[in-house]
C-alpha cells in the first residue's frame, strides 16, 4: 500500500462489482469522498443516511461503512494513510457543501492531486502529501463553516455505532450475533430492532454482510486456499464456508474465484484482509 496520499474515482475505488461498495466493509486508509454527480445512500458506523451532489464524506480508517450511489453516481476519493503526517478527522464527517467557493476549492485540490499523480514525477510522495495537507486544511475549515447538520444522538444510534465497531473489530472470530448483543448488554431482539431502524438491515444481516465482503475480497484478491480463507475468517470448517458462500452468492467459492480470474477488471486493487493473513 502506498505510504502517501492518492486520488481515485469512486468507481475505481469500489471496483466493478457492486458488492464492493454496497456490502459493509472498511478501508485501511482515511477516505475523503467528494460526490459530484448522482445521489444515493451511505451507511457509516451502522447509521444509514442520504447523500448527494456536493456532499463531502470523511470516513476514518477501519470504520464500517457502505456506499450506494447507483450507476449514475460519480465523484473523487482521496485516500490518506492512517498514522501519517496528514491530519484527518477521527470521527466520520458528512458535510453538505452549499457554498460555491468552497465547492470550487475542494474540486481544485482534488484535480491538482489527479494531475500530480498522473504525471508520476520525482518526489511524488512529497507532492501528494503536501496536496493532502491542503485538503486537510480545507476539511477542517469546512467542518467549522459547514458543520454536520444537527441530528439526534439517541440511545438506539449509540447502540448501533457500538455494534458496528465491534463487528469491524471481531468479525473474523466467527462469533454469532447474540454474543455481540450479550457483550453490549441488550437482547438480540432489541439490537436487531435498533439496527433495522438505523442501518436498514437486521443485526444478523449486518454481521453476515461484513463477513461476506471479506470472503469475496479474499477469494477474488488473494491466492489463499479456500480452507485458509475459511480459517482466517472464523468459519468452523471449509464445508461450512462453502455453504455460506453458495447460500449468499448463488455460486461456489471456486466459481467466484474463477469468474474473477477471467475478468481482471472486476478484481479489487487490494484485498482488505491480505495483510492480516
Amino acid at each position: 500500500m502506498p505510504q502517501h496520499a492518492r486520488i481515485t474515482t469512486i468507481a475505481q475505488w469500489t471496483g466493478a462489482g457492486g458488492w464492493r461498495a454496497n456490502l459493509p466493509h472498511s478501508c485501511p486508509e482515511h477516505a475523503l469522498v467528494w460526490i459530484t454527480r448522482g445521489q444515493g445512500r451511505c451507511m457509516v458506523e451502522g447509521i444509514m443516511r442520504g447523500i448527494g451532489v456536493h456532499n463531502a464524506l470523511a470516513i476514518p480508517a477501519d470504520t464500517l461503512f457502505s456506499l450506494d450511489l447507483g450507476k449514475q453516481g460519480f465523484g473523487l476519493v482521496c485516500l490518506v494513510p492512517a498514522g501519517g503526517p496528514v491530519l484527518m478527522p477521527d470521527t466520520p464527517q458528512h458535510l453538505r457543501i452549499r457554498d460555491v467557493q468552497a465547492q470550487a476549492e475542494l474540486t481544485g485540490i482534488l484535480e491538482g492531486m489527479q494531475r500530480e499523480q498522473n504525471a508520476d514525477r520525482d518526489f511524488l510522495d512529497e507532492a501528494m502529501n503536501a496536496q493532502a495537507a491542503l485538503l486537510s486544511v480545507w476539511l477542517r475549515r469546512a467542518m467549522i463553516a459547514h458543520g454536520a447538520e444537527a441530528e439526534d444522538d439517541s440511545a438506539g444510534k449509540r447502540l448501533v455505532r457500538a455494534y458496528a465497531a465491534l463487528i469491524e473489530r471481531d468479525y473474523t472470530t466467527g462469533r454469532p450475533m447474540h454474543d455481540y448483543a450479550r457483550q453490549l448488554g441488550v437482547t438480540p431482539t432489541h439490537l436487531s430492532r435498533s439496527c433495522r431502524e438505523h442501518a436498514g438491515r437486521t443485526a444478523a444481516d449486518l454481521l453476515t454482510q461484513r463477513t461476506l465482503h471479506a470472503v469475496r475480497a479474499m477469494l477474488e484478491g488473494t491466492d489463499h486456499p479456500l480452507n485458509r480463507i475459511a480459517a482466517i475468517l472464523g468459519f468452523r470448517s471449509a464445508a461450512y464456508f462453502s455453504r455460506f458462500v453458495q447460500h449468499h452468492t448463488g455460486q461456489s467459492p471456486s466459481m467466484l474465484r474463477k469468474a474473477a480470474a477471467t475478468s481482471p477488471q472486476t478484481r479489487a486493487p487490494t484485498a482488505p484482509l491480505a495483510a492480516r493473513a
